[in-house]
């Protein structure tokens, strides 16, 4: 057998066992090394203790780890806990399997856990109580930036990013992420000569908004580590010598490395005006987080001044889903508070919704909106009209709000 750093740990709960059998020290070390010899792994040595006045503990030695049995014969439950390394490894549960056949438990409840090289994961937190869980077969980057705790690995998704647990941007779903983020903003804007980009650290939406027309495109990010590490190792967004050259302000690009709330005062006391300006952070928390201050109302009040006549504000707003949208009805609450007009989109990409706002007050927009993508420069892959008109139904959760 070659030896491999992984393995297969099996965790099992077996209920409503005989409690005479939970108590029987042979059949059980019997019925253990049984189910091991079953699932092709190597038996070192078996121990066991019998305890007073009732309960059994067995454990065995493996060539490819351990395997025990620890009973309660007073309820009649029995916990197990197999571990097999190297190209044995499913056959902890294999054994766990054999062994649940052998005790004809009632009830059972087992968790199979990967560990070892090509075992790491990342647990997303998508709601209370709910995590989703991303295997990760290639770890490209693991480090703390001075503001984040950033991955970027090769997943089922292609090359992904992560920034402390939340998924960012995937290489097979980043565009229609961000065409959602960007093109609706495109449609509404009376003109498209300045973009402000606050976030968004892979680079899409600068190049976007240089694709679909903008003269100019100021780029805000605080985290100079994590924009350059994309820019070194995602299959998206800048490359390093584009990231070099908006750093040095050669193109239509320009790269700030910033905190966007100063970057905004700096703005405002310059007196520059932008068509649209993106805010693309990571996700609004529920409990308190440093970078919620850059959803809240008065962050919010301060783009709406920084735009030009005709502008429009984009911003990344949370989920639809039931279980994870108070964020989301936050910011619905606080763009109807700012705004004249505010327009809803829902991306298809993972149920993201985003919003739109212009100050002026406009009856309905979509139809304009649908009449401008035919002539905008960026031709979108993932949005057409009928996409527009469909996402801008905001979801019923919102519309209850506002009534």
């Amino acid at each position: 057998m070659t030896a491999e750093f992984t393995g297969w740990h099996v965790l099992a709960e077996f209920g409503g066992v005989d409690a005479d059998l939970c108590d029987d020290l042979e059949r059980l070390e019997s019925a253990l090394r049984e189910s091991l010899i079953a699932a092709g792994v190597t038996i070192c040595d078996v121990v066991h203790k019998k305890f007073d006045p009732q309960g059994v503990t067995v454990l065995a030695l493996l060539s490819e780890s351990h395997a025990s049995i620890h009973t309660y014969p007073e309820s009649g439950d029995i916990f197990v806990d197999v571990f097999t390394c190297g190209s044995i490894g499913a056959g902890a549960t294999k054994a766990v399997e054999m062994l649940r056949d052998k005790l004809s438990p009632k009830d059972v409840r087992m968790k199979v856990i990967q560990r070892g090289h090509g075992a790491q994961k990342i647990e997303e937190p998508v709601g209370a109580g709910l995590t989703r869980i991303w295997d990760l077969h290639d770890v490209i980057v693991d480090t703390n930036t001075p503001f984040q705790h950033m991955v970027i690995a090769r997943t089922e998704q292609g090359i992904s990013l992560f920034s402390d647990d939340d998924r960012q941007s995937t290489e097979f779903s980043q565009l229609t992420y961000h065409e959602a983020m960007m093109v609706p903003a495109f449609v509404l804007a009376e003109k498209l000569d300045n973009v402000l980009i606050i976030g968004s650290g892979e680079g899409v939406a600068s190049q976007m908004s240089v694709a679909a027309g903008a003269a100019h495109v100021d780029h805000v990010d605080i985290d100079q580590l994590e924009v350059e590490l994309c820019a070194e190792h995602l299959p998206y967004g800048y490359t390093t010598e584009e990231l070099a050259a908006a750093v040095a302000g050669e193109g239509p690009v320009t790269v700030h490395y910033a905190d966007g709330w100063d970057f905004l005062a700096n703005a405002q006391q310059a007196g520059t005006r932008y068509d649209v300006i993106v805010i693309d952070l990571p996700d609004e928390r529920v409990e308190d987080a440093q970078h919620n201050r850059l959803y809240e109302s008065e962050f919010l009040s301060r783009c709406r001044a920084l735009l030009a006549p005709g502008g429009v504000l984009s911003a990344q707003a949370g989920c639809a889903t039931m279980w994870r949208n108070e964020t989301l009805q936050r910011s619905w609450e606080r763009f109807h508070e700012q705004f004249g007009t505010v327009v809803h989109y829902g991306s298809d990409e993972h149920e993201w919704s985003f919003l739109f706002g212009l100050v002026d007050a406009i009856g309905d927009p979509v139809p304009g909106m649908v009449d401008r993508l035919a002539t905008l420069p960026y031709r979108a892959e993932t949005i057409d009209g009928r996409a527009l008109v469909r996402g801008a139904i905001e979801p019923h959760a919102l519309r209850a709000t506002a009534q």
